[in-house]
């Protein structure tokens, strides 16, 4: 009989982030939105910038996963992130003042800046601002 649930893991360099059984996960890889469900084929990815959305039964828990690598087996998933945040743990004033600065950087244009780094301080930021819409303060 297959299993209708999977162990994920999401660990951080400075801590073990979630540690809990999941009906289904969905999260951004270099490659598009992938959904994960248990019993799935063995599979290795590359997180990209975008928010993650785990299902427990009714339940959807939603939180930002900042770039690492992904390891999907049939019985669970380990993701290894650069920084993965809840919604009550974004600062909504800093994430709206680096969009700005992005924003501002990218409009320059000019020889000194670093454009792929703008665009991805540009995503982060997005991506933060998304998930703060929810959280109830």
């Amino acid at each position: 009989m297959a299993k209708s649930k999977m162990k994920l893991q999401i660990i951080t360099p400075d801590k073990k982030f979630f540690d809990e059984e999941v009906d289904m996960v969905i999260f951004r890889t270099t490659e598009g939105d992938i959904g994960i469900l248990p019993n799935h084929e063995p599979l290795t990815t590359i997180v990209s910038i975008g928010i993650i959305r785990m299902k427990q039964g009714a339940e959807e828990k939603k939180a930002s996963l900042i770039g690492g690598f992904a390891e999907v087996q049939p019985d669970g998933i380990t993701i290894l992130a650069d920084t993965a945040e809840w919604p009550h743990e974004i600062d909504k004033r800093r994430a709206e003042e680096a969009q700005r600065r992005a924003e501002e950087r990218l409009a320059r244009r000019a020889s000194d800046i670093n454009i792929a780094r703008a665009q991805s301080a540009l995503k982060r930021a997005l991506v933060r601002l998304e998930l703060s819409k929810y959280y109830n303060k």
